[in-house]
C-alpha cells in the first residue's frame, strides 16, 4: 500500500529534522524521539552517516512511525536513501530529485519558498511543499500563500520553535518541521534528556492546538 504522506504529517503536526555532526548521534537523537511519541523523523544526508542511521533508526521504529531522508538532491540521493529504507524523502528546494523519487514511489515534501515553487513542486509531483524558510516570512506569509493554493499541502520548516508553532498551525500548515529548536545539540552527541524534554513539550503543544 503506498504511504500517504500528507495525512501521515496532518496527522503527527511534528516533522522532527535530524541534522548533527556525530552518526551516533544522530541515530540515539531520532531513537529518543520515537520512544517519546513523535511519529514522523528526517535525517538530513548533509549528516555524517546519514544513510546508516536512516537505517538503524528504522530498524528499531514503532510501527506507526516513518523514518525519512532530507537534504536529498539529486537521482543518486534517491537510489541511496531508498536502499537504506527511507519510508520518504524531504528537499530543501526545486530539485532533481523530486520526479526521481516520484519514479520510484517514494513520498516526499518538496522543499520552495515562492509561489511560482510551490505550484511547480505539486505539478512535478510532491505530496506535500515544504515552505522553506518558513521564518523569512512567518505565518502571514504562509496564509498569503494559502490564498491561492488552498489544496497545496504546506508543511512549514526553518525557525518553528515552540512560541512559533501555534500561529504556522493557525495558518494553515498541516505540520511543522523542526530541526535546531527541538534537536537542539543531540544529533551532535549532546544532551537527550533535553531533547527529550523538548519532545514531549512540542508534543503537548500540538495537542493543545487540537483540542482547543
Amino acid at each position: 500500500m503506498t504511504l500517504d504522506l500528507t495525512t501521515e504529517l496532518a496527522t503527527a503536526r511534528v516533522l522532527a529534522v535530524i541534522r548533527g555532526t556525530d552518526t551516533a548521534g544522530a541515530i540515539a537523537a531520532g531513537t529518543a524521539l520515537l520512544a517519546e511519541g513523535i511519529r514522523v523523523v528526517e535525517v538530513a544526508l548533509t549528516t555524517p552517516g546519514a544513510l546508516q542511521a536512516i537505517e538503524a533508526i528504522r530498524s528499531t521504529a514503532p510501527a506507526d512511525a516513518l523514518v525519512g531522508a532530507g537534504t536529498v538532491l539529486t537521482v543518486a540521493d534517491v537510489a541511496d536513501v531508498a536502499a537504506a529504507g527511507a519510508q520518504f524523502v524531504v528537499t530543501p528546494a526545486v530539485v532533481e530529485s523530486i520526479p526521481e523519487a516520484v519514479r520510484r514511489g517514494l513520498p516526499l515534501a518538496a522543499g520552495a519558498f515562492t509561489p511560482t515553487e510551490a505550484y511547480t513542486a505539486v505539478r512535478m509531483g510532491a505530496s506535500a511543499v515544504k515552505l522553506f524558510p518558513a521564518s523569512v516570512g512567518g505565518p502571514a506569509y504562509l496564509k498569503g500563500l494559502r490564498d491561492p493554493f488552498p489544496d497545496i499541502p504546506f508543511v512549514a520548516v526553518g525557525g518553528v520553535g515552540l512560541a512559533e508553532l501555534p500561529g504556522y498551525l493557525d495558518a494553515g500548515a498541516i505540520a511543522v518541521g523542526v530541526g535546531g529548536p527541538l534537536v537542539g545539540d543531540a544529533a551532535s552527541g549532546g544532551d537527550l534528556d533535553a531533547l527529550r524534554s523538548r519532545a514531549r513539550a512540542y508534543l503537548a503543544a500540538v495537542t493543545r492546538r487540537t483540542t482547543s
